[in-house]
């Protein structure tokens, strides 16, 4: 008899593998896998989830490495019976989506891609870009790789068809407001009062509908026509304007080569893997035009086949996608193909077929895709290694230049100040190698007066670690309790002593080195366990050691001009007449700069809802007198 997989159980005191797998129902479902830390590992779907949960604790013959490794983590399992397999498959990418569980196949990118919508069941439609696609009777027009490229498509429409760019709840709000800007220079003709009836505006939106579906000709035969009897009238700039409106279709339809056989919308896919990675490029051809194209990193294991790759990749990429299309194409078979086809199916609300082309030109255009993913593949690969040698080989330089067991989190210090005035403090974040900007953090200085940077950075530290403590006593959790590998100050012996006393009162135990420069003020070695360490100035750790240290300089310098910025603002606008702190804060945050204030004009004061005539007369007069 085959020896049974055994996970290292118990997990704890309650979970017995014998018993629940008894337990499990003849059923449709899904199960989760937990790890040592209960942290789920793993998510699948099965049909009948007895024989599917039990298969992974019975003979290993036939599993890869990776699900053997897997297996040994498995502390606990639990699951969720559904009524139906398609249930199944829905709760599972949700619940992957959700986790993101380590063994499952996984997609690394999380994009969205913008479309466009034409809200075709309003009385007065809209056209505009969105990123979701709700279950309405609207047209939706893409994905568009380029959010430029959707922008400048829709202001083309604006401008062609006059095409409402206003949320207004028509025919509702009809009348209840003037007409905007874009009726004032021709760009809508101001259905919100009146200016064009329904049945008017339908027929700009259904010729806004074919020039989305590419019909351009009409559209492009009608503006030279205007431009010929421009040009005929001498109206040269009415003439320039068709023509740049005629050279903007133009730019749209080159992007929009046409690259299928047919003109139905399909997505055509294809995969390309190494030992740890995938690739998989997708190609949007809609209306037989290729639209975009978008590929995506995938996590793999070396033993993973192709069609496990591509039946995650298309469970994954079309939860949740506003846009499906009739027709996927793909390179090899996969398992479940009628369960996906009847997912995506009830999704899009028609029948959707996914195929895999065997010949002729349908299959050199998934190959055209195979080859397009080894390309990105080996190009961000190595992009990936040149990344990985700047930001984790640099810190582990570091690491091996320090002594250090461990290097992932970096904590950087600076004190900025003019001759002790508004002296402020910067921490800055660097974790494996890139800056962390959430976790940055400011500090104004409160007890020191005078230009004292060691007591300043005494304060700054104090403050840091004695706020990571208090919240760490009270079970909360923020960047403040995330204490760092290193600490690494600007300057040498002086400062890294400061550090060392603040930490050693606090009773923390953390690496303290200060980057040591030179009469140029640049960096040239570190100052660590009271000696100086050189460093190479061609090595990526210097390298990174200077990111950090010009990034801590940059912050601090940044938030003490700003200090001072305000401060200044404050004390010359305290001496206008009429100017409260109301007031003042509402030029300081209109007007970024004394300069941009200096130059308003008295109209563009009063129109400030805190303003009235007579201040903003005060306040032009207070700058011009001067």
């Amino acid at each position: 008899m085959s020896e049974k997989l055994r996970p290292e159980l118990p997990l704890n005191s309650t979970f017995h593998l014998e018993d629940e797998l008894k337990k499990l129902p003849n059923s449709p479902g899904v199960y989760l896998m937990h790890g040592p830390k209960d942290e789920i590992i793993y998510v699948g779907k099965a049909v009948n989830l007895k024989n599917r949960v039990r298969q992974y604790f019975q003979s290993p013959n036939g599993k890869t490495a990776k699900i053997l490794k897997m297996i040994s983590l498995i502390r606990r399992f639990e699951y969720i019976v559904v009524d139906s397999e398609l249930e199944a498959l829905v709760l599972e990418n949700n619940l992957i989506k959700e986790y993101r569980p380590k063994y499952n196949t996984l997609l690394k990118d999380d994009k969205t891609y913008p479309y466009i919508k034409v809200s075709v069941d309003e009385a007065f439609p809209r056209v505009y870009s969105t990123r979701k696609a709700g279950k309405d009777k609207a047209r939706y027009f893409g994905p568009y790789t380029s959010a430029l490229a959707v922008k400048e498509t829709i202001d083309l429409l604006h401008k062609l068809f006059k095409i409402r760019t206003c949320a207004r709840n028509l025919p509702r709000d009809i009348g209840k407001e003037r007409p905007c800007l874009y009726y004032h220079i021709g760009q809508c003709d101001a259905p919100c009062n009146n200016g064009i009836t329904s049945e008017e505006y339908r027929k700009q939106i259904n010729k806004t509908l074919e020039f989305l579906s590419g019909k351009y000709d009409e559209v492009k035969a009608y503006l030279n026509d205007k431009m010929s009897e421009a040009s005929e009238a001498l109206e040269f700039e009415k003439a320039i304007e068709y023509r740049n409106l005629l050279k903007a279709i133009d730019d749209i339809s080159v992007k929009q080569k046409v690259s299928s056989v047919t003109s139905d919308d399909r997505d055509i896919i294809g995969i390309k893997k190494d030992e740890k990675d995938a690739v998989s490029q997708v190609f949007f051809i809609r209306d037989g035009r290729l639209i975009g194209r978008e590929h995506f990193h995938i996590d793999v294991d070396e033993n993973d086949k192709i069609e496990e790759i591509v039946l995650s990749f298309l469970k994954q990429f079309y939860t949740g996608t506003p846009y499906i299309p009739k027709e996927i194409w793909i390179q090899s078979e996969i398992e479940n193909r009628d369960l996906i086809e009847t997912w995506l199916t009830k999704i899009k609300g028609q029948k959707v077929k996914i195929i895999t082309p065997k010949k002729g030109q349908k299959e050199k255009l998934v190959e055209m895709a195979i080859q397009n993913a080894k390309i990105a593949l080996e190009r961000d690969n190595d992009k990936l290694k040149r990344e990985e040698l700047r930001t984790k080989g640099a810190l582990s330089e570091i690491r091996e230049l320090l002594g250090m067991e461990k290097l992932s989190r970096v904590e950087s210090f600076d004190i900025s100040n003019t001759n002790g005035y508004e002296s402020v403090g910067s921490m800055v974040v660097f974790s494996d190698g890139l800056p962390k900007k959430n976790d940055y953090r400011k500090f104004k200085i409160r007890t020191v007066k005078g230009p004292d940077d060691y007591a300043s950075m005494k304060e700054v530290l104090t403050r840091r670690f004695e706020h990571g403590l208090r919240e760490i006593e009270e079970d909360r959790e923020s960047s403040f309790t995330r204490f760092p590998d290193l600490i690494m100050m600007d300057g040498g012996k002086g400062q890294v002593n400061i550090a060392k006393e603040v930490l050693r009162e606090l009773q923390i135990d953390i690496p303290v080195t200060g980057m040591v420069k030179d009469d140029r003020h640049r960096t040239r070695g570190l100052y660590y366990n009271n000696e100086e360490l050189p460093l190479d100035l061609h090595s990526e750790a210097f390298r990174l050691i200077t990111r950090i240290q010009d990034e801590t300089h940059r912050f601090a310098i940044e938030y003490h001009k700003s200090l001072r910025g305000k401060a200044a603002t404050k004390s010359i606008l305290d001496d206008i007449e009429g100017i409260g702190s109301t007031r003042r804060r509402a030029l300081m945050k209109h007007f970024k700069s004394i300069e941009e204030l200096k130059e308003a004009s008295v109209e563009e004061l009063a129109d400030l809802p805190e303003m009235n005539m007579k201040v903003a007369q005060n306040v032009y007069s207070f700058f011009h007198q001067h």
